[in-house]
């Protein structure tokens, strides 16, 4: 079965969630973590360095369970931050 090719932005969201499964882990092993999701070392190793950029469902849940997130919490942190626009100087108020 051959894949479809991801998007540019399906790899920027994987690399995304690796940074934040990365920065959740903190000192923690990543053995630890893995054995704790039930899934190998290798395939979180895959996850954290955006080479597995669209890991399952289930996979994603169970590592954030064994991170002590919520899905939601995860997903709040790997949201895409907007680029913010430039704001005009305002000008000061005459009295």
């Amino acid at each position: 079965m051959v894949r479809t090719p991801l998007t540019p932005e399906e790899h920027e969201r994987g690399e995304r969630l690796g940074r934040c499964l990365r920065e959740a882990r903190g000192a923690r092993s990543m053995a630890d973590v893995a054995a704790s999701a039930g899934i190998s070392a290798e395939t979180l190793r895959k996850i954290e360095t955006g080479r597995a950029p669209t890991p399952a469902f289930f996979t994603v849940a169970a590592l954030a369970r064994a991170l002590g997130l919520s899905m939601d919490e995860l997903a709040g942190r790997c949201a895409p931050t907007a680029p913010t626009a430039p704001t005009a100087p305002t000008a000061p108020i005459a009295a």
